[in-house]
C-alpha cells in the first residue's frame, strides 16, 4: 500500500513513499495540521509522530508567501539535541525534492554559538532548537520569532520533566499572537494538560493508543541478580547472547562511564553515554553504535526518549527506570519498525519492590530469571519508613495530613 495522504503534493508523497503507508497518528493529524488549527496529538513513542507533523509544515511552507530575508516560517521546539537532530534530517529528507530549497537550521546547546548564527544569516525557514539556545540566539538578535506561522512544542512531557517550562514561557511571549500551534506529547501527565489549556485555541485532540495487534514485537525479560554481578552478568550476556548491539540503560552519569569501562577492560566496544559529554563526543558515540562500529552503548535517560536506532536487537536496564513511565520509552529503543527485540532488566533485591510496580502501573507480568553461575544470595532490605525510598511507596498527601491532625490532637 502506498503513503497516501489528502492534501500533499506529489514530491512529499514521492518522499514518503519509503513507508508502505501512514501509521494512525499520521492518519489523524496530518489532515488537522493542514487544516490549519492548533492540534494536541498524544502517541507512544515510535508511533511516527514527527513525519505527522513535519510533512502538513512543508505543505504549508510550500503555499505560504517567500519573503527576503527568509522569516522564519516553523518552529520546533524539542528538549534534547540528539532529538533536535533527527528532526532536522526528517525535515530535509522529506524537503530534497521540493520545487524550492528549503532552508532548515538546528540551533542546540553544548557546541559553539558562533556557527549556529552565521548560519541564521539571511534568515531561515525551519528552525529546530531546544529552548535554551534559541533563547541565547535570541539575545544576540541573531533571530527574530515575530513572524513565526506555526509553532512545535515536540516530546512536550520530556520538556516539562527537565525544567524547561519557564524557557518555554519567554519564547511563547516572542511570538506573534496569531500561529498555529501543534502539541506533540508520548504522555499526558497534568503539567501537558495545563500547557495544552494556555497554549492551544479549541485544538484537534488526538490520542491514538497502539492495539495489542500493533504493539512493537519486543520479548520482555526480567533477571534475579545481586548488585555486584550485574556487570559480569551482562558480560556474560553479551557473549551468550550474540547481540551486536546492546544498550544499556543506567540511572547515572558515573555508572555509566564506569560500566563502560569495565566492558571495555574485558575487550568489549563500549562507550558511555550521558549529558556530561560535549555535543562533538554525542554525535560521535551515536554514530559509531548506529553504524555498529560501537557494540555496547551504556546511557542514562537522555536516550530513553528521541533517538531512532535502527534495527537494535536488545536494550537491558542495568538500573531500573525511576519511573514506570521511562520503562515504556526504554524498551521502545527495540522492536522499532517491524523488527523484533529484546528488553531485559536486571532485578536485584533492593530493587524487587519497584519493578513490582513497574509492572503492575504498565500491566505487565514477567517471569523472574536467574542465569547459572549468577544466582542471587541477598535478600531485600526492611523498609525504611518516610525516607522516601522507592518511587510509589511514598506516604501520600493525605497520610501526611492525617499524621499532621494527629499530633495536633495529641498536644490538646
Amino acid at each position: 500500500m502506498a503513503f497516501s495522504v489528502p492534501g500533499l503534493s506529489d514530491p512529499l508523497i514521492r518522499a514518503a513513499n519509503q513507508y508502505d503507508s501512514p501509521t494512525p497518528v499520521q492518519t489523524a493529524a496530518i489532515p488537522a495540521v493542514l487544516a490549519g488549527g492548533d492540534v494536541l496529538a498524544t502517541a507512544k513513542t515510535g508511533s511516527g509522530k514527527t513525519t505527522a507533523f513535519v510533512l502538513p509544515l512543508l505543505q504549508g511552507w510550500l503555499e505560504a508567501p517567500r519573503e527576503t530575508p527568509k522569516q522564519v516560517h516553523s518552529l520546533i521546539l524539542v528538549p534534547t539535541r540528539e532529538l533536535a537532530s533527527q528532526v532536522r534530517d526528517v525535515v530535509q529528507q522529506f524537503s530534497k525534492d521540493l520545487p524550492e530549497r528549503i532552508k532548515v537550521i538546528s540551533a542546540v546547546g553544548g557546541v559553539s554559538i558562533n556557527p549556529q548564527m552565521m548560519a541564521l544569516r539571511g534568515g531561515a525557514d525551519f528552525i529546530v532548537a531546544t529552548p535554551g539556545r534559541l533563547l541565547d540566539l535570541v539575545e544576540r538578535n541573531a533571530v527574530t520569532l515575530s513572524h513565526v506561522s506555526s509553532l512545535v512544542l515536540d516530546e512536550a512531557d520530556r520538556m516539562l520533566d527537565l525544567g524547561f517550562a519557564d524557557e518555554l514561557n519567554r519564547i511563547l511571549a516572542l511570538l506573534p499572537e496569531r500561529r498555529q500551534n501543534l502539541l506533540f506529547s508520548a504522555t499526558f501527565p497534568a503539567a501537558v494538560e495545563a500547557m495544552a489549556g494556555n497554549l492551544l485555541h479549541d485544538p484537534t485532540r488526538i490520542q491514538v493508543d497502539t492495539e495489542p495487534e500493533d504493539a512493537p514485537d519486543i520479548e520482555q525479560r526480567a533477571i534475579r541478580v545481586d548488585t555486584a554481578r550485574r556487570t559480569p552478568l551482562l558480560r556474560h550476556l553479551i557473549a551468550s547472547e550474540g547481540w551486536e548491539r546492546v544498550l544499556v540503560f543506567v540511572a547515572k552519569q558515573y555508572t555509566a562511564d564506569h560500566v563502560a569501562d569495565k566492558l571495555q577492560r574485558n575487550g568489549i566496544k563500549a562507550y558511555s553515554f550521558h549529558g556530561d559529554l560535549s555535543q562533538g563526543a554525542r554525535s560521535e558515540v551515536l554514530d559509531g553504535f548506529k553504524k555498529s562500529s560501537i557494540q555496547v552503548l551504556v546511557a542514562t535517560d537522555l536516550a530513553a526518549r528521541g533517538l531512532d536506532i535502527a534495527q537494535l536487537p536488545a536494550v537491558l536496564n542495568y538500573d531500573l527506570p525511576r519511573s514506570p513511565a521511562d520503562y515504556t520509552h526504554r524498551i521502545g529503543r527495540t522492536g522499532r519498525a517491524g523488527e523484533a527485540g529484546i528488553a531485559l532488566s536486571f532485578v536485584t533485591a533492593e530493587t524487587q519492590a519497584h519493578f513490582n510496580l513497574i509492572e503492575k502501573r504498565n500491566r505487565l507480568s514477567i517471569p523472574r530469571e536467574e542465569i547459572t553461575g549468577f544466582e542471587p544470595t541477598e535478600t531485600a532490605p526492611p523498609p525504611s519508613p518516610g525516607t522516601g525510598g522507592i518511587k510509589g511507596r511514598r506516604k501520600s498527601k493525605k497520610d501526611k495530613l492525617r499524621e499532621a491532625a494527629a499530633r495536633e490532637a495529641g498536644k490538646s
